[in-house]
């Protein structure tokens, strides 16, 4: 990626007009709504006039203000935490429940819709069957890794997140065979290896799921299955409620398909919590005979 309009500021700045100067810090440090100022806000806000704005935007690249709220929109659809609609958290009600309803709404039925039949089926079967679940994820994508395993880990053993903190993934990755199923969480603002990893386990027999936002869309002919999951919002944080309710459908697909295993594994598990006092003795054993 070409570098982003802060970048190039911080590059050039010592060069700029004191003027200019002013606009680029006032830029700076409102970086995440830059997409919801005009050339004419800035001007204003700044004490500049709007010549000195254009010729700023011009000395960084930008044809014009238009392609500076494209850049900042392009940014945004890469993860880039940026507000570019100063009105998206109001509705008619003064709160944006209903939008935001929506939104999630749109972002499960895209995610679902684009799965099929077949793929979910194949996937969930091959989380069942494995000798071993190898997790990975890397920043917002690690949160996920841990919840899925940590669902997964109810139903069977041998379900591993990798690579521990401070460890490295060769030694996690190097004794994987065609028995092993990798879920690679892959959402936007991966780390700069990502493709190597992508690569690394393609050459390794174990079948792979990668499941990440439509920007992953590229790495989906290396992988056994693909599950695109949206992250749209309605301003500048995603959302990973989509992701979250996949992870839920999955595992309770691994759950049910060997489910009285599995509820003597939970049961088990539930003993244990009681013995180690491990939670809240509100928690009781459960008895799957009455469920």
């Amino acid at each position: 990626m070409t570098p982003h309009i802060g970048q190039r500021i911080t590059r050039q700045f010592d060069a700029l007009s004191a003027q200019e100067q002013r606009v680029a810090s006032f830029i700076l440090d409102h970086f995440d709504d830059l997409a919801v100022y005009s050339a004419a806000d800035l001007a204003r806000l700044t004490g500049v006039s709007k010549s000195t704005v254009s010729r700023l935007f011009k000395r960084l690249g930008f044809e014009s203000y238009r392609s500076v709220k494209d850049h900042a929109r392009q940014l945004r659809n890469l993860g880039v935490p940026l507000v570019i609609d100063a009105n998206a958290m109001q509705d008619e009600a003064g709160v944006p429940f209903q939008r935001h309803l929506q939104r999630e709404q749109d972002n499960l039925q895209r995610c679902l819709n684009s799965i099929s039949h077949q793929d979910f089926s194949a996937l969930v079967e091959s989380l069942d069957k494995a000798r071993h679940l190898v997790v990975i994820g890397f920043r917002n994508s690690y949160p996920l890794a841990l919840h899925f395993r940590q669902q997964l880990i109810q139903a069977r053993c041998q379900v591993s997140v990798v690579p521990q903190p401070n460890q490295s993934l060769a030694e996690e990755i190097v004794d994987l065979s065609e028995q092993d199923v990798v879920v690679l969480f892959g959402f936007r603002r991966r780390p700069s290896a990502f493709a190597e990893l992508v690569n690394a386990l393609g050459r390794s027999p174990a079948k792979v799921a990668l499941i990440a936002d439509p920007t992953a869309v590229n790495f989906a002919s290396q992988v056994a299955w693909f599950f695109e999951t949206p992250l749209e919002s309605l301003s500048a944080f995603d959302s990973y409620a989509t992701a979250n309710s996949l992870i839920c459908l999955l595992a309770n697909g691994v759950l049910h398909r060997r489910l009285a295993d599995g509820r003597e594994r939970i049961s088990a598990i539930s003993d244990i919590y009681a013995d180690l006092s491990e939670l809240e003795s509100s928690i009781m054993s459960v008895d799957w005979n009455t469920q």
